[in-house]
């Protein structure tokens, strides 16, 4: 099998395998339970308030969009899961409050994060439009050194990225297991037959970023490999 091919396949299965994975568990234990006492949506704003959690709000969006918007300091679930009673939504709103759970306590690698965010935000759209025109310019004023400028601004692009997504990991692995899993398996959510496929969802909660962080290192890798 030619070597390129290999490559491809790994490609893919690295990319869109801890994708498909999520999107199966989230799916998995979406079964309605109409034995749950109320919805995602329901159970995050009873958190919110269960936990002091001043000007946070709660609403619902397009499928597949859950997050926690520090700017405004609003949960935003997935319409199936605000309005739904299942493990999948009531792990996903759990998951998320963990996530203003750690903003209101100023927990610094949730600020770092939220701090590297904002700042390579205007660097991705300076970056975007040089590497557009760059190129066109090396070849008008006839400067190779032109060229190299951009590639290598477009490596420093990728490892701030990068460096982005290492430290979501962690936050987005506390907000699951460090906040979410010890509210939900207290006994007063859930029977602890649940706990198993909760534990599941939370893990697929945070693994969300994971193949963002994948394709990030093989496009750091492969623009290393034309420098030599």
């Amino acid at each position: 099998m030619p070597i390129f091919l290999i490559f491809a396949i790994l490609f893919i299965l690295l990319i869109f395998g801890p994708s498909f994975w999520v999107r199966r568990q989230l799916k998995k234990h979406a079964r309605p339970r109409p034995d749950f006492p109320g919805t995602g949506g329901e159970l995050a704003l009873h958190l919110i308030k269960r936990a002091g959690l001043r000007g946070v709000g709660v609403e619902p969006i397009d499928e597949g969009g859950d997050h926690y918007d520090p700017e405004t300091r609003t949960i935003r679930l997935s319409r199936s899961f605000y309005r739904g009673k299942s493990i999948s939504a009531v792990a996903v709103a759990a998951h998320e409050v963990g996530h203003a759970l750690q903003h209101a306590r100023n927990e610094k690698l949730f600020h770092l994060r939220m701090a590297l965010a904002k700042s390579i935000q205007p660097i991705n759209k300076i970056a975007g439009a040089l590497l557009i025109v760059g190129p066109m310019i090396a070849m008008i004023a006839r400067a190779p050194s032109f060229s190299l400028m951009f590639f290598l601004l477009g490596i420093l692009v990728l490892v701030l990225q990068l460096v982005i997504h290492l430290v979501t990991l962690p936050v987005e692995f506390d907000a699951s297991f460090g906040k979410a899993l010890p509210i939900l398996s207290g006994g007063d959510y859930l029977d602890q037959s649940d706990l198993p496929a909760t534990r599941s969802v939370l893990r697929a909660a945070s693994l969300t970023y994971v193949a963002q962080s994948l394709a990030g290192v093989f496009n750091l890798w492969r623009l290393l490999r034309l420098l030599r």
